[in-house]
């Protein structure tokens, strides 16, 4: 019987150590689409954006300029994925 506990935990071990290599890697979540948007050159625009805190259990709010003549604001959420919201704005010149 306890033989069969240490095997057991064993295998389990070997399980979460294989998911954590494979889970967490950057060409894992580039396959299944969830990795980072490829930027020309290799840089893209790292201004900072400008972030409203919330209450606790509340999502925060950025916005910065994007593009040319564009606004996003985006929501941190911490059960789900955030929500993303790209409007019209003139004072956006980039």
């Amino acid at each position: 019987m306890r033989g069969r506990r240490v095997g057991v935990a064993a295998a389990f071990l070997v399980m979460i150590a294989a998911g954590a290599v494979t889970g967490c890697s950057a060409s894992y979540n580039d396959q299944r689409g969830k990795g980072d948007a490829s930027v020309q050159g290799g840089r893209g625009d790292d201004t900072p954006a400008q972030v409203f805190n919330m209450p606790d259990g509340f999502g925060n709010l950025a916005t910065k300029c994007v593009g040319h003549g564009y606004r996003a604001y985006v929501t941190t959420n911490a059960t789900g994925p955030s929500n993303v919201e790209i409007v019209p704005d003139e004072t956006c010149t980039g």
